[in-house]
């Protein structure tokens, strides 16, 4: 099977911790369904999330996001095949990496639009290995 892994950035609308709870009932329960991982990073300023799994379903996910008035400004940051994941037991882990991603400021002033593919694969990647399994 052909894996595929996906990040994006986007803005929140509306941002509380029910909308959050919703946001990870619904992706969880999608994502145990269509074979996808992955992990969410979430502050009331930033939403950036790393997709993978099925090619297919993996870009079925991500045009569901896009269409999600939960938040604004979705921006794909980089498509790539994966012959490994970095989150195989999480349907969608949440973090909300306050303390060692951007500040506020940063990203008010586009740190997520001017951020490389390379950046912020090192923010999962450093989730990954901060993280409990």
């Amino acid at each position: 099977m052909s894996l595929m892994q996906l990040t994006y950035a986007s803005h929140p609308f509306g941002f509380d911790d029910p909308m959050l709870a919703g946001i990870l009932l619904d992706a969880r329960r999608c994502n145990m369904r269509d074979g996808i991982t992955g992990a969410l990073i979430v502050r009331g300023d930033i939403y950036l999330q790393l997709l993978e799994g099925p090619r297919d379903a993996v870009e079925a996910a991500y045009q569901r996001i896009r269409r999600d008035d939960r938040h604004t400004d979705v921006r794909g940051v980089k498509r790539t095949r994966i012959t490994e994941r970095l989150f195989p037991e999480w349907a969608m882990r949440d973090d909300p990496a306050r303390s060692w991603m951007w500040t506020a400021e940063e990203v008010s002033n586009g740190a997520a639009e001017k951020a490389t593919a390379e950046q912020v694969m090192s923010i999962f990647r450093r989730l990954r290995m901060t993280l409990p399994v």
